[in-house]
Order: C-alpha cells, then sequence, then structure tokens
C-alpha cells in the first residue's frame, strides 16, 4: 500500500493525554500470549482483550475521551450518536455515569440484545434506519434539531486518540511484537493504535481486516470497487463508507488491508471461545480469522490482535458453535431409511451409542412421496469426536442393514 503524507490531527501525546484523562474509568486490559493459538498459527500470538471492558467493546475509551473534552454547557444541553451497537453502549454508559443527557439512533437489524443494554444505561433509544448511514442522518437531524453535541462513532480526533491508548497498553505489555492485526469498521481504533505504534515502534507492521462483506475502507485504499452488502456476522465493522479522517491514518501508517470471509469469521469466534474461554462477537474475532486465513504472512512473527468486543447475540453464538462443529465433523446430520415397524429406532439408537455417538435430535418423516407406505426416513442429528468418527458410526448404521441416504452439513438448529 502506497504510504501519504502522515496525518497531524492525533499525535502520540494526545493519546497519552487521553490515556490518563480515561485511567480510572476503563479498564486497562489484558495482553497475554496464547501458547495454542501460537501453534495452530505458526507465530507468537499476544490478544488485547477489549471484550473484558464493562461494556464488552474498545469504544468506550473514545466515548469517554470526547465526552470529558466538553465544556459544562454541551454536557448539559446532552449528546447524539449512532451505533450498531458498541459505540452506543460506551456513550450511554459512560454519559449516564457523568449524567450528561444521551440520545442514540441505532439502525434496524442492531442485535437486540446491544440495543437493550444501551437502553439499561439510561440513554434515549431511537431504532431508524436500514443502514449505518440512515443511522447517521437521522442523529445529524437529532443533534441540530435540539442542539446536542454529536459524539462520532469514529471521524473524530478525540474519539481516535481515545482508541489510541489500546496501542499503547499493549506495546507496554507485548513490546517485542513486530506486527499488529486490527478491524476496521469506520477506522477509528487502527487509526489511533497505528498513530501510537508507529511513534513507538517505527518498524512495527500494521495490518487492517475487515469483512469481505463490507471492504470499505479496503475499497478506498486500493481503488477497488468491491461491493458493500450482505448479512454478516460481524455487523460491528459492516461499514459502508469509511471516515474521511480514518482513511488518511489507515493509508499513511496501515501496510495492507486484509478480508475475511464468514465462514473464517465463525471458525475464528469458536476457537477463541474453545481454546482461549473468551467470548468474542463476530467484529472481535476478525483479526485472528485474518492471521488464521494467511499463514504464509505471519509465520515465524511475534503478531498482536485486538479482541475488540465481545456483544455476540447468544442465539447467534449458539449457532456459530453448532455450525462450526458441523464443519468438523463433531454434528452429523443423516437420514435413515427404515421400515415403519417398532423396535427400529430402539436399535438405531443403541448402534449409535455403542459407536460412542450421541444423539441430539430424532425426527420421523412418513409422508415421504419416494418411498413405500410402510416406510419412514428417520432423521438424525448426531455428536460425534471428529470427521472420521462420524464416517464410523455412518458405517456402523450400513453394516447393520440401514441405508443412510443423506448426509448434511451443517447440521440443523436443535
Amino acid at each position: 500500500m502506497s504510504q501519504v503524507a502522515v496525518p497531524d490531527d492525533v499525535s502520540l501525546e494526545d493519546i497519552r493525554a487521553a490515556a490518563r484523562t480515561i485511567r480510572d474509568a476503563v479498564e486497562r486490559t489484558p495482553t497475554h500470549r496464547s501458547l495454542t493459538l501460537s501453534k495452530i498459527a505458526h507465530c507468537q500470538i499476544f490478544l488485547k482483550f477489549e471484550n473484558l471492558q464493562f461494556t464488552a467493546s474498545f469504544k468506550e475509551r473514545g466515548a469517554l475521551n470526547k465526552l470529558m473534552s466538553l465544556t459544562p454547557d454541551e454536557r448539559r444541553r446532552g449528546v447524539a450518536a449512532m451505533s450498531a451497537g458498541n459505540h452506543a453502549q460506551g456513550v450511554a454508559y459512560h454519559a449516564g455515569r457523568l449524567g450528561i443527557p444521551a440520545t442514540i439512533v441505532m439502525p434496524e437489524g442492531t442485535p437486540f440484545n446491544k440495543v437493550k443494554h444501551t437502553k439499561d444505561f439510561g440513554a434515549h433509544v431511537v431504532i431508524d434506519g436500514t443502514t449505518l448511514s440512515e443511522a447517521y442522518a437521522r442523529a445529524c437531524a437529532i443533534a441540530a434539531e435540539k442542539d446536542l453535541t454529536f459524539i462520532h462513532p469514529y471521524d473524530d480526533p478525540a474519539v481516535i486518540a481515545g482508541q489510541g491508548t489500546v496501542g499503547l497498553e499493549l506495546l507496554e505489555d507485548a513490546p517485542d511484537v513486530d506486527v499488529l492485526v486490527v478491524p476496521i469498521g469506520g477506522g477509528g481504533l487502527i487509526s489511533g493504535i497505528s498513530v501510537a505504534a508507529k511513534a513507538l515502534k517505527p518498524s512495527i507492521e500494521i495490518y487492517g481486516v475487515e469483512a469481505r462483506l463490507y471492504p470499505s475502507m479496503y475499497d478506498t485504499l486500493k481503488g477497488a470497487n468491491l461491493p458493500c452488502a450482505g448479512q454478516t456476522i460481524a455487523e460491528g465493522i459492516a461499514v459502508k463508507e469509511p471516515g474521511a479522517l480514518t482513511r488518511r491514518f489507515v493509508a499513511a501508517h496501515v501496510k495492507d488491508v486484509l478480508l475475511v470471509r464468514e465462514d473464517e469469521i465463525e471458525r475464528a469466534v469458536a476457537t477463541l471461545l474453545e481454546i482461549e474461554k473468551t467470548v468474542v462477537e463476530g467484529a472481535g474475532a476478525a483479526a485472528y480469522a485474518a492471521v488464521a486465513a494467511n499463514p504464509d504472512l505471519f509465520r515465524g512473527r511475534k503478531v498482536g490482535l485486538v479482541l475488540s468486543g465481545g456483544n455476540i447475540d447468544m442465539r447467534l453464538l449458539s449457532n456459530v458453535i453448532l455450525r462450526e462443529m458441523s464443519r468438523e465433523g463433531r454434528i452429523l446430520s443423516l437420514t435413515v431409511e427404515i421400515e415403519d415397524r417398532p423396535g427400529l429406532l430402539a436399535r438405531i439408537a443403541t448402534l449409535v451409542g455403542d459407536a460412542g455417538g450421541n444423539i441430539l435430535k430424532v425426527s420421523h418423516n412418513r409422508m415421504m412421496s419416494d418411498i413405500t407406505a410402510k416406510s419412514a426416513d428417520l432423521g438424525l442429528v448426531v455428536e460425534a469426536r471428529d470427521a472420521g468418527h462420524a464416517s464410523e458410526i455412518c458405517e456402523r448404521l450400513e453394516a447393520a442393514g440401514f441405508v443412510v441416504k443423506s448426509t448434511s452439513q451443517p447440521a440443523p438448529p436443535l
């Protein structure tokens, strides 16, 4: 990526000042080396756990720094913001703590848990707009109408400086890292981190990560025209238009922007849960997804990853787990043709159990037109140890004379 003149809107001293400002009200989250992930990815991986913030996201750093910069009159009149969730919660929580009235516009389709938490923090929530752009327009209109200070989620120097404190802490805890991988939505987090990291360690390389469905910063910097649309698990970085300010920082400091597919993000969410025992949302898992998807790029290096947030809907998390177990062959969905007579279900259950499988779900269909009236299709969802074990279970059923008509992945929700 070609380098451009370094913007002077945010400096290392601005970020250090932000760290002093927010120090007593924001968690100093840990950075730990993951031995297991390092072994899997063939590089040394250091995880920055921003999902452990009180609002489960780095966003409250920038929100608080901006709120603390307001004049007494601006605090009295209140603030407005637009967000798909994490910025909303950061603004709502700290505005409530500081006694500042807050109105947050959230687009339709925002995960319910994020809407609920924002309301619980005391903000007035307005659901409007099918996209972030439409929600942004409504938030600006409300701010103008009611004379509120608008707190932008990423394109504001005070917000960027606040997010940059993540980089200060990461390099203090893991000074030997030679590359950082950071998710990009609007670009506030990677902008702040890049300013801090490049000032402290000019040789460090920084990679941004976007969901392949929303490659807005990638398009902007590379002159590409990939579409920005679709349902992504990483709604926290599903931004169609990056910031005017943030794109300058990314162009100046970031080596490249990597794109990750939905299945790669899902796998990263499940891997971080299973190995690190930590819950991350899709956007929060994007950095690890990029490292796992580009092993040759990071092989042998010391890589710092930002787990930017952990606000994932429980139903969605359940689906991600099931889908990933299906991909790994640990959940098998199959259909067995049987005679419609007593005892066969018990026999099949015994065969599966003797093979070490665990039946999670059973369905019985007598209405299929392509089988005889004396037959039925038995649907099974079976838990196995791995893909090899799943094949063994099918072979046991076939050896006993049953016809396994089909197997499919992923298994349906339980």
